[in-house]
């Protein structure tokens, strides 16, 4: 009788000591750009979300390209990125299970207030590319696969110019982020293409400030994808989706509206539109 006592008192200790690491392990990786970790967006949205589930967060920051790379290999349960046509392959490729918009917003050149090229106040971001083209003004581009180097890439491709062959010491990659391509445009006053939630919360200016604007090819949209588990079984199905249902249901959606920074929105939310 007292080594059943003793059986049963070590298994509920045991128990009892599992137990933080059962709870601990209510969590999910989530792969996703640099851009929404830079704004602080993740740091708005998350604790919000661990309140409403009990769910943690772990955050990879990379890259667009990346952040799917490492959906790729299932080391992460869910992507959030902003590069519709890569998201698309992902899933067409049975890498993810399903793409779901969240939410948008827009791209901005960025540049030196004294404007050595030009073209500030302007709205044709092609125009503008072409002009920087033409008087070899300095222009740093993240050169790292992410959306804001691919919606990058694909304008250059619109204004007619062969990045790849036609780039000289004027053109500089430096296969980094938006904060660290920031960085670099205000050290050396020199224009980049940035995506306006990262701007806005960028604190290091200098002598930067928008000098494109408003062009619809500007447009930046993010999505969000579970991690196919059927590629995957370390997936965790259940945890991946439940954020996923929040980002896009009504109380994430506002969640998202609400982030604002010094009065100005930088996400606009719009998981129920159509093809985007």
């Amino acid at each position: 009788m007292l080594t059943r006592r003793i059986l049963i008192a070590l298994t509920a200790a045991a128990f009892i000591a599992g137990a933080p690491a059962f709870a601990q392990d209510k969590s999910i990786v989530v792969s996703s750009t640099t851009s929404t970790q830079d704004s602080g967006l993740f740091g708005h949205l998350l604790p919000l979300f661990k309140k409403k589930t009990g769910i943690d967060v772990k955050v990879v920051s990379q890259g667009t390209g990346q952040a799917l790379d490492t959906g790729r290999r299932g080391d992460a349960d869910v992507v959030f990125v902003h590069a519709r046509g890569q998201e698309e392959k992902f899933v067409a490729d049975g890498f993810g299970v399903k793409r779901y918009p969240v939410m948008y917003n827009d791209f901005v050149l960025i540049g030196p207030k004294s404007d050595p090229a030009g073209v500030k106040g302007t709205k044709d971001i092609v125009a503008a590319l072409k002009t920087i083209k033409s008087k070899n003004a300095a222009f740093i581009s993240r050169g790292d696969k992410s959306g804001t180097h691919s919606a990058e890439l694909n304008l250059w491709k619109v204004a007619g110019i062969d990045i790849a062959a036609d780039k000289g010491p004027w053109y500089k990659e430096i296969g980094q982020g938006m904060g660290a391509a920031l960085n670099t445009a205000s050290a050396s006053n020199a224009y980049v293409l940035a995506d306006r939630g990262t701007w806005l919360s960028f604190k290091n200016r200098g002598e930067l400030d928008i000098v494109v604007e408003g062009d619809n090819r500007l447009f930046n949209q993010y999505g969000v994808i579970l991690v196919n588990p059927a590629k995957h079984a370390n997936v965790k199905k259940s945890e991946g989706q439940a954020f996923i249902d929040w980002i896009v249901s009504p109380e994430g959606q506002k969640a998202i509206a609400d982030y604002k920074i010094n009065g100005q929105q930088l996400f606009f939310p719009n998981a129920t539109a159509q093809g985007v």
